[in-house]
């Protein structure tokens, strides 16, 4: 039966690396808000980019469904900051019989701050895609970000 995985964490924490090997391990599909985001707007979505973001997501989610229809595994790749987030994906699931977990993925702010460095560093060398994560993201991101309770995550990393 196909599995629903939600991948939760702070910016730059590793979720897209662990996407990557939970997609090995369980011949899953990552769907990436955050790839999808940079292919079409590229680094710079504006001042909607919230609001893109948002219908992306509501896309995946329908996307997500036509997988699990055929018997595959799905990865969510897009943080599920927010304890809302976190229970509308679930729900959203669990109301068609879908089985889902949530892994987060919990680093400390020093590691965090290395990552968002290290990134930023590949970012600007081009050698990598990504969002350039400077003071005002990470100003956003501190705002918004509800760590889960520890009954609320399936899998806890910790790193």
């Amino acid at each position: 039966m196909a599995t629903v995985y939600l991948i939760c964490g702070k910016l730059c924490c590793g979720k897209s690396t662990y996407a990557k090997r939970l997609k090995e391990a369980h011949r899953a599909v990552v769907l990436s808000a955050d790839e999808i985001m940079l292919a079409v707007f590229g680094l710079y979505a504006g001042e909607r980019h919230d609001e893109y973001a948002a219908n992306v997501r509501a896309y995946l989610f329908e996307k997500s469904l036509e997988l699990i229809q055929t018997d595959v595994s799905v990865i969510l790749d897009w943080g599920f900051w927010t304890k809302a987030a976190r229970c509308e994906a679930k729900a959203f699931y669990q109301s068609r019989g879908i089985e889902c977990e949530l892994h987060y993925l919990d680093i400390n702010d020093e590691v965090w701050l290395a990552r968002i460095d290290q990134r930023n560093q590949s970012v600007l060398a081009g050698k990598t895609t990504a969002y350039i994560v400077d003071g005002a993201l990470a100003a956003k991101f501190e705002a918004r970000f509800e760590p889960p309770a520890k009954d609320e995550a399936d899998v806890w990393i910790s790193g």
